[in-house]
């Protein structure tokens, strides 16, 4: 794929993933081209990835068939986090108790499991067709046509490549989402998955009107005090196992009632635990209402932390992945932590041997 008006190539690096992606996006265009009604929504607990994307490819659909009805959905019944208000279209996320249709198209973005959709998960089952966008690991049998890209750095890099494929104009309102996308799931550029593929697409979005420092003053820069304060108690909690290869903290119900802070604005404090000198995985848990626990894991290195959370009913990335957990943050810890052990020990079996390159040439 070609960049529009330059020589710079955009796209995957491997020709085999390239013709996979252009048949699925040609898929994907002719099954949203005869609906007249498609609801777009990304997974529950949405972050910047699954809101920028949805929220771009919103308008992508909208400028391709304008007189389609194209509604945008949270998988939740609640409101999206507020630091991603800044965003162009957020005030049209709309929870799916106000979505009454049978949708011609569904599309299901930055998520191949059709349980992530959560409470959203019947507009999708009464749509006629399924679309699915996404860059974790496949459930087979699901979505109509799709795009599945585990090696991209976010689904905002596939979806502006399929802005390219469908030869649609980048508006700065666009470009911001997907800039927006990118950026968090890439930890500004700090993890594994920050490839050339999401640097080519980044600078493209820039010179489309992306503003990375207003990205980065809403998402990174934008923190109210009682939030700050929930912080400090996070960071003086935080504790190592494994000779400080895990790295871990936690906040409580009790935290969030002492201090005020939001729920939505803790995104971030994965990585501050994940700082930690030495340590290799970092693991933040945080109690949230219906007496339940959401989970962080984070590697730094080739440790498939996505393995653990998959064993706890969630799912994600080799090296950022999540879970919920119904009980106290104390029996959360009990339940995750013998998992990141022996995670640890079996890589420690395998540094002497082959399964240490395959497990390197895995997380590429």
């Amino acid at each position: 794929m070609e960049q529009m008006g330059s020589k710079v190539q955009l796209g995957p690096s491997s020709a085999e993933e390239c013709a996979y992606q252009e048949a699925g996006f040609a898929k994907i265009l002719a099954t949203l081209s005869s609906a007249n009604t498609i609801a777009i929504c990304a997974h529950t607990s949405p972050d910047g990835d699954a809101l920028g994307s949805q929220l771009a490819l919103a308008q992508i659909v909208q400028k391709l068939w304008p007189s389609a009805e194209v509604r945008v959905l949270l998988a939740d019944e609640r409101p999206a986090p507020h630091i991603y208000s800044f965003l162009p279209g957020f005030e049209r996320l709309e929870m799916p108790s106000t979505y009454e249709g049978d949708p011609d198209v569904f599309v299901a973005v930055d998520l191949s499991d059709p349980r992530r959709l959560h409470e959203a998960r019947p507009i999708c089952e009464r749509a006629d067709k399924v679309v699915v966008i996404d860059h974790h690991p496949p459930v087979e049998g699901f979505g109509d046509a799709k795009v599945v890209r585990t090696g991209a750095a976010a689904v905002g890099v596939i979806i502006a490549e399929l802005a390219l494929h469908a030869k649609v104009d980048l508006t700065p309102d666009i470009a911001q989402s997907l800039m927006c996308a990118i950026v968090t799931d890439t930890g500004r550029f700090q993890y594994q998955n920050a490839d050339g593929e999401a640097f080519r697409v980044a600078s493209l979005l820039v010179d489309h009107g992306a503003s990375p420092s207003q990205i980065s003053l809403n998402v990174y820069e934008s923190f109210g005090l009682a939030f700050l304060h929930l912080k400090s108690l996070v960071l003086g909690r935080i504790t190592t196992f494994e000779k400080g290869r895990i790295a871990y903290s936690y906040a409580t119900q009790s935290d969030f009632e002492r201090t005020g802070a939001n729920l939505d604005e803790c995104d971030g404090l994965i990585d501050a635990v994940r700082s930690v000198e030495g340590s290799q995985i970092a693991l933040f848990l945080k109690a949230v209402p219906g007496g339940k626990v959401r989970g962080n894991l984070r590697s730094k290195g080739i440790h498939d932390v996505s393995r653990v959370a998959t064993m706890l009913g969630g799912g994600g990335h080799r090296a950022a992945a999540g879970f919920t957990f119904e009980g106290s943050v104390d029996e959360a810890l009990v339940a995750v932590l013998p998992s990141l052990r022996k995670l640890l020990h079996e890589q420690d079996v395998c540094d002497d041997g082959q399964c240490l390159d395959e497990a390197k040439e895995g997380a590429q």
